[in-house]
């Protein structure tokens, strides 16, 4: 267990959430579904049993430092690792692998969003421990893989060789595909959602990187001797600015050949929509997910997010977004909440607090 570390990928910003998630506090950072923790403290949490915390590490902006250290506060300075610029998750994944590994060589890694959902956490662990088996003697990349349950265009997709056994072999991995694909994905039978959580030993992702995206290799393999020192925060802000901004997905899970997956039941949700939210969310008798002080009549399918110092009175409405934070009111149909990237935008000309 002592060579096993996870990274937990913080840096997002989560505009889909608006006017809930907000540049100065993204949704990582809220508690989403009342539980009493935000979603980082949650994922933080899962993985009590896994690794010591010493071996958690967290990846995220360099504004939500104190975010973190308020939510985590056993977490010491060396484990939160300040992103200058967003560079999205592969130059993200190879700051904390290459410093993990300039520390321990022989260390296995867990990466995982911190705003995914996962409500059978026991069944999280047992798969993660599938997955740290398999990966610390082998050099394979390993990904979760959930069963879909429609034909989604936001999320990966992994078509799998049947084979006996819990680890299973990547045929083909297509990050993000065309509708008209993910019907015939889903229709296949042989295709799973990449829940976005990785297991690997750090010579395997090092040596993906180096094959498949060399230039993201050589940046952070100079770093090796300022990981862990006083110089590490300058050759960082350095290293970032010649980073292109790349998934992992695209720049190395698509391309290696040595991807394999663990099928996972876990009642998982990336929660990256306010729609996801309304999916995993208990609802009233008229199928509502209310969060706050609300009267409701004649109103059904809604979802509705408010602050608690305001009483709020619905009519009329069915299958819609209600939600209020910080000065902002977003009425939204459920069907077409894509736009809530457009009002983001718009929002703009009335200040920076507002987004």
């Amino acid at each position: 267990m002592n060579h096993t570390y996870v990274i937990i990928m913080a840096g997002g910003v989560g505009t889909r959430f608006w006017p809930f998630s907000r540049n100065n506090n993204p949704k990582q950072f809220h508690d989403v579904l009342g539980t009493g923790k935000s979603l980082l403290q949650q994922t933080a949490s899962r993985f009590d049993g896994v690794c010591p915390p010493e071996n958690i590490y967290i990846v995220t902006s360099t504004e939500y430092y104190g975010l973190v250290k308020e939510q985590l506060p056993f977490l010491a300075d060396d484990q939160i690792l300040l992103e200058p610029n967003r560079r999205n998750t592969a130059p993200c994944i190879a700051y904390a692998s290459y410093k993990i590994a300039s520390k321990d060589p022989k260390a296995t890694v867990i990466v995982a969003p911190a705003d995914h959902i996962i409500l059978k956490e026991d069944v999280f662990r047992e798969k993660i421990g599938v997955a740290v088996e398999a990966a610390q003697n082998n050099d394979i990349l390993i990904t979760l893989g959930i069963q879909p349950t429609r034909p989604d265009t936001g999320y990966g997709y992994i078509q799998y060789l049947a084979a006996d056994g819990l680890v299973k072999k990547v045929k083909t991995f297509t990050e993000k595909p065309l509708l008209d694909i993910a019907i015939k994905f889903l229709e296949s039978g042989d295709f799973v959602w990449n829940a976005g959580i990785f297991v690997w030993n750090v010579k395997a992702i090092r040596k993906a990187f180096a094959s498949y995206l060399p230039e993201v290799a050589e940046v952070f393999e100079a770093g090796e001797k300022d990981y862990y020192t006083e110089q590490e925060k300058s050759f960082i802000d350095k290293a970032y600015m010649l980073c292109k901004n790349i998934s992992i997905d695209f720049g190395i899970m698509e391309k290696a050949d040595n991807v394999y997956v663990v099928l996972s039941d876990l009642g998982w949700s990336d929660l990256g929509t306010w729609k996801s939210l309304y999916d995993v969310s208990e609802k009233d008798e008229r199928q509502n997910v209310v969060n706050g002080k609300q009267l409701l009549y004649d109103t059904s399918k809604c979802i509705i997010k408010t602050s608690g110092d305001k009483l709020v009175v619905v009519q009329g409405l069915e299958g819609y977004i209600v939600a209020e934070h910080g000065g902002v009111l977003m009425i939204c149909k459920i069907d077409e909440e894509q736009r809530v990237r457009d009002f983001v935008a718009d929002a703009k000309q009335f200040g920076n607090e507002f987004i």
